[in-house]
């Protein structure tokens, strides 16, 4: 018996292992039975789904910066992967299908792997958050598309979204009654249980029924489709091709876009306080060595998954410790259950892919993103008209785009503001409305620029800082750049030209609040030489106080 007062060692591993072996085997239950369905979405063998959950989520626990990250599919990659299989293998020959996924998730990998090296982790910025509501939900429209007609027993040649939706209705008396009830029940029962106990192993449960139901009820023979054969053996090895490089490339980088920007959504979701910094470069590395070594065990491209993530975080999951649990019941699932997984109905696996891609239809987020903003609401709309128009490939670039225009039109119109001070206080603040006492001053304009001042903007700033001196007409004109992070060369030569002309008016130009990196540019130019320190202040308060108390402001042409 240890001494009073010191921990037992083997009982503190047992306490400190348990968390995550609980967490590993309840993860391995919603993962294993999604991550087959999310092969079927992306028209592979579900074997792929379970060798898509071993490898990658391994080499990610070893190298990850998130404790908790779940790597495997998600339903956002399949759908991407499956547009660009489709491209690649029109026939659909298994053994080609089989050659092309390995390429696709071997250049995913390697792009990630790149992409870390040249240290580009703030790609993961590039998708604004309204526009990324509106690609995720044109992709689970896709999706639910997609896996509906399996659900009735039917079959449909795909040639969009909306000749899709024609064809579906079109072959809808072709539908197996059978298979409708199977599919219907078992999405009934998920949508039911998802709703009192979200992150449930509701699939593992749904998939042990229905293969109960195919082998006693003999369904296959009775004309229900289902999984087929699946070999009960780990992966082999799988060699990409460099033939089918240039096809797949497009695509692939597109789909380490959302990788990526997944994995780094769901890592940085759920982190609590007391876990090391996601850090993004390092992600690109892990995410990427994962693609890249499970493309050569059979995987589909991978990424950090949040409905995943959040089973291992809700059930006391605390390192990658239950990645690595999960894997290995993967791996026991290939060995054991193989012969059985066989027997799963395909509208099981269809149910299972509808219930956990309505989470990527968020109705209520663009309600709120239009309550806030409008624009960015429109955004969001046609990054979802545009991956359903369009196709889902072809909707990221949309999505990237939008938000790039996005970018570029809020950073090319910068908020200016004229400046007053609140009425008996030392506060200077934006005149509006709101406060209609705000004080200004006889012969001063405080203009107060916002942002980065750059090529882009440069004219449309000058011009409204000349509209506003033209309307006051002051004898002093002070630039409070107290706001502005960066200035840019076109902007500042701007700056020199509009004073240069303001003096020949009479306007003399004060500069106020510029930070180091913008004083640094101001004097390397020799502007500031020109203003000299008698026009240039810390603070705007500094410079009103200047002026306020000189008995003759001083001129341009001092």
């Amino acid at each position: 018996m240890p001494p009073h007062g010191t921990d037992n060692p083997s009982r503190h591993t047992d306490q400190g292992l348990r968390p995550d072996l609980v967490a590993g085997l309840t993860a391995a239950a919603v993962v294993l039975p999604k991550a087959m369905a999310y092969a079927t979405v992306a028209g592979l063998p579900v074997s792929v789904g379970l060798y898509t959950a071993f490898v990658p989520m391994i080499v990610y626990a070893l190298l990850g910066t998130s404790r908790v990250l779940s790597t495997s599919s998600t339903t956002t990659l399949a759908i991407l992967t499956a547009a660009e299989l489709g491209m690649a293998v029109p026939d659909g020959d298994p053994a080609k299908l089989i050659t092309a996924t390995a390429t696709l998730t071997a250049l995913t990998g390697a792009l990630l792997v790149l992409a870390s090296v040249l240290r580009l982790g703030f790609v993961a910025n590039l998708i604004s958050t309204p526009v990324l509501t509106g690609f995720k939900a044109g992709i689970g429209l896709v999706i639910i598309l997609d896996q509906v007609p399996k659900l009735f027993g039917i079959h449909i040649t795909k040639e969009g979204f909306l000749r899709d939706v024609l064809s579906l209705v079109q072959h809808l008396p072709e539908s197996s009654l059978l298979t409708l009830a199977l599919g219907a029940t078992a999405l009934v029962m998920l949508l039911i249980t998802e709703r009192i106990w979200p992150h449930s192993p509701a699939p593992l449960v749904v998939v042990a029924a229905g293969i109960a139901v195919s082998w006693f009820g003999g369904l296959s023979g009775a004309g229900v489709a289902t999984v087929g054969l699946i070999p009960q053996a780990l992966p082999s090895i799988t060699l990409p091709t460099p033939d089918l490089v240039i096809m797949l490339l497009p695509g692939a980088i597109g789909i380490a876009l959302m990788s990526f920007t997944e994995t780094i959504a769901a890592g940085r979701a759920f982190a609590v306080r007391s876990d090391p910094p996601i850090r993004a470069n390092r992600e690109l590395l892990a995410v990427g060595a994962a693609n890249l070594s499970g493309a050569f065990f059979g995987a589909m491209p991978a990424g950090g998954g949040t409905s995943q993530t959040a089973v291992v975080r809700s059930v006391g999951g605390r390192t990658q410790k239950a990645s690595l649990v999960t894997a290995a019941a993967s791996a026991a699932t290939m060995l054991a259950l193989a012969p059985l997984l066989g027997l799963l109905p395909q509208a099981v696996l269809a149910a299972i892919v509808i219930v956990y891609s309505i989470g990527l239809i968020q109705p209520l987020e663009f309600l709120s993103i239009r309550k806030v903003r409008t624009m960015e609401f429109r955004w969001a709309l046609a990054a979802f008209l545009g991956v359903l128009a369009f196709g889902t490939l072809q909707g990221i670039i949309v999505a990237i785009v939008l938000s790039l225009i996005g970018l570029s039109s809020q950073a090319a119109r910068p908020r200016i503001h004229v400046i007053g001070r609140k009425r008996g206080e030392d506060l200077l603040r934006p005149i509006s409305l709101e406060h209609p006492d705000d004080e200004t001053f006889e012969g001063l304009l405080i203009v107060r620029p916002e942002g980065r001042l750059f090529f882009a903007n440069a004219q449309q700033v000058g011009d409204r800082i000349r509209e506003l001196v033209t309307k006051d007409k002051p004898g002093v004109l002070m630039l409070d750049f107290s706001r502005v992070f960066d200035i840019e060369y076109s902007a500042l030569q701007m700056m020199i030209d509009g004073e240069r002309r303001f003096a020949e008016e009479g306007v003399a130009i004060w500069l106020a609040g510029l930070n180091p990196d913008v004083l640094d540019y101001v004097r390397r130019s020799g502007f500031a030489n020109h203003v000299g320190n008698d026009r240039m202040f810390p603070t705007a308060e500094a410079g009103l106080l200047r002026y306020l108390t000189s008995s003759r402001p001083i001129s341009g042409d001092d």
